[in-house]
């Protein structure tokens, strides 16, 4: 047995040895396996009836044989050689497919599938591919700035652990980038000595202009995997691009429109580079030199002397210059007279409100806070223009420049009395008025000429417009004369009135007659007199008329039979004239008695003016 034993032993070996000589096998098989995951071989070979084992191997780069994986087609059992790389990794089924888990880039040879026979050597050669797919691509080391019209290093795209090799495209926009374009690329790889993944970086060194201003750069990395090329694109890059000023601008903080007197100005100025300038030349009316400042310079409390042109430019170019005008609005107001103003009735007195502004302003005037229509003249004064007068002004345009000035008018006058008298309709009592006007508002006293008892119980109206009344009521058992006693700081006056007895009718005096009710009475007076001559006029017409009839009753030729009825009538004739005259005459006592009252009353009137 021994001999048989090694007999076959060598048998084996040389079987194994020339089993490519004797039988090429299969075409190559490849196998397409992701890093990491577990790599499967079938063998491709039938396993024919007389077969002793299997056996998978692998082969080296100079085309030498490892064993790595044997199976006793009677025993069943697997024993797997001692290979470093592949312990705990090998994995061999009943049918001989091959099993290699944790799939690394190693992995990538030629393996074996040996099915032996006592006289043959079967084989199923299989090539294995690895694949790791690159991370997620991603610019770093971007620049912090870029200036325009200088090539200039953007920034490096980075893909990690792919293999095999990829391939890094730059985008602007999405649209790729190309060398004809003045870009620069450079390509590193790194592979890693213990995964065997690489590292690919790509630089762009790229030459921006304005156009590249908010334009998103990006990079994409190309790669083959076990399905075919995929592409992985990063994330979006901005970059700050600088350029030189090109132009200047300045601006007046409030609105130009708006400045008035007492306001602060702040006068900013702007050049349209990246960065913008920092430091700039103000340069104020008249004055030739400029006042190096930052971007903004502040006027205090200006005047109108500052309405003009002001300029800024740039320090280190002052032919890059902006300008602005600016106008300070003002408005003045001159009232004449204002303040307290004392002045006596009767008296002229002009006023003036004038205005000097920038622009033209609105006038209007007040009494007593109520607005007038035009603006207050006074050739006679009363004493209802006393009052406070306001006049005010306003430019609409410029928010808040206003003026206002007052006059406070007071209107002085000695006291003027009248005095009234009016019985009441039941004639039980009399009441006496004493109108008053004068200001300051004169104190009324009344009295009893003769006894200089003074009457308390008075009644007195408001004080409006320089004028009130003060009345009495009284019922005199006899005849008495009543004194009104008006006095203020400038005069006293006094004024007396007869008034009769109760029991002595008398005409009663109009509380007071304006001139509108003078008009009215100096018309009734006509109306009246007109009245009298008709009523005159119609006696005499009746007085003839009787005449003639009396002359042609006297010389009738044929007397009346009825002589008795005739005398009647004459008689009745007689006494019918006789009552139209009364009634005449009565109407003329009455309408002349009222003439003279009238008169009487436009007495008073006049001697109270005076």
């Amino acid at each position: 047995m021994a001999p048989t034993a090694a007999h076959s032993c060598r048998l084996v070996v040389s079987l194994l040895i020339s089993a490519a000589v004797l039988r090429p096998g299969l075409g190559l098989y490849t196998v397409n396996s992701v890093y990491g995951d577990t790599i499967v071989m079938p063998c491709r070979l039938e396993v024919p009836q007389t077969l002793m084992f299997g056996k998978w191997k692998y082969e080296k780069p100079d085309g030498s044989p490892v064993f790595i994986a044997f199976r006793s087609s009677t025993r069943k059992n697997v024993q797997y050689d001692e290979v470093p790389e592949y312990k705990d990794r090998l994995s061999l089924s009943e049918n001989y497919t091959l099993s290699i888990s944790h799939a690394r880039i190693s992995d990538e040879k030629r393996f074996v599938c040996m099915l032996v026979t006592e006289d043959n050597v079967f084989e199923a050669p299989t090539v294995v591919k690895v694949f790791k797919q690159p991370s997620k691509p991603e610019i770093v080391n971007k620049a912090q700035f870029l200036e325009t019209e200088q090539l200039k290093k953007l920034g490096d795209c980075v893909s990690k652990d792919s293999y095999p090799d990829v391939n890094i495209t730059w985008y602007r926009n999405g649209r790729t980038l190309e060398p004809s374009e003045g870009v620069i690329t450079t390509l590193q790889r790194q592979v890693d000595p213990a995964t065997q993944l690489s590292t690919v970086t790509s630089s762009l060194v790229y030459k921006t202009t304005k156009n590249d201003i908010k334009i998103p750069f990006t990079c994409s990395v190309i790669y083959y995997g076990p399905s075919g090329q995929r592409t992985i694109h990063s994330d979006q890059a901005f970059f700050d691009i600088y350029y030189p000023t090109e132009k200047v601008t300045i601006q007046v903080l409030p609105p130009k429109n708006a400045i008035k007197e007492g306001d602060n100005i702040t006068l900013k100025c702007l050049g349209n580079g990246n960065p913008p300038p920092e430091e700039f030349l103000f340069y104020l009316p008249g004055q030739p030199e400029g006042i190096r400042s930052s971007n903004t310079y502040v006027l205090t409390d200006v005047r109108r002397n500052a309405t003009g042109d002001y300029k800024c430019s740039l320090t280190d170019e002052k032919s890059m210059i902006a300008s602005t005008t600016i106008t300070v609005h003002y408005l003045d107001l001159s009232l004449n007279p204002s303040g307290e103003v004392t002045k006596q009735i009767g008296d002229a007195l002009p006023v003036s409100c004038t205005i000097s502004s920038s622009r033209n302003a609105t006038v209007v005037w007040l009494k007593d806070n109520t607005k007038l229509r035009s603006r207050p003249s006074f050739s006679s004064l009363q004493y209802q223009d006393a009052g406070n007068y306001v006049c005010e002004t306003n430019l609409q345009e410029v928010e808040g420049l206003k003026k206002r000035e007052s006059l406070t008018l007071i209107v002085e006058g000695k006291p003027q009395i009248k005095m009234t008298k009016k019985t009441d309709p039941n004639g039980l009592s009399k009441t006496i008025t004493c109108h008053v006007e004068g200001f300051p508002k004169p104190a009324v006293q009344w009295t009893i000429t003769g006894s200089g008892s003074v009457i308390n119980q008075t009644e007195e109206s408001p004080y409006i417009n320089g004028r009130y009344y003060s009345k009495i009521i009284i019922s005199p058992e006899e005849n008495v004369t009543l004194t009104c006693t008006a006095e203020n700081q400038l005069e006293r006056t006094v004024n007396s009135l007869n008034v009769s007895a109760i029991s002595i009718p008398e005409q009663d005096e109009a509380d007071d007659i304006s001139d509108e009710n003078k008009e009215k009475v100096n018309d009734q007076a006509k109306l009246i007199v007109g009245i009298v001559v008709g009523l005159l006029l119609a006696a005499l017409v009746a007085g003839v008329v009787y005449w003639l009839y009396m002359k042609k009753s006297n010389y009738s030729p044929k007397p009346c039979p009825q002589s008795d009825i005739s005398g009647k009538s004459e008689k009745a004739a007689a006494q019918k004239f006789q009552t139209h005259l009364r009634t005449a005459s009565k109407h003329v006592n009455k309408d002349l008695g009222n003439m003279e009252e009238n008169k009487k009353l436009e007495e008073n009137n006049h001697k109270t003016e005076a």
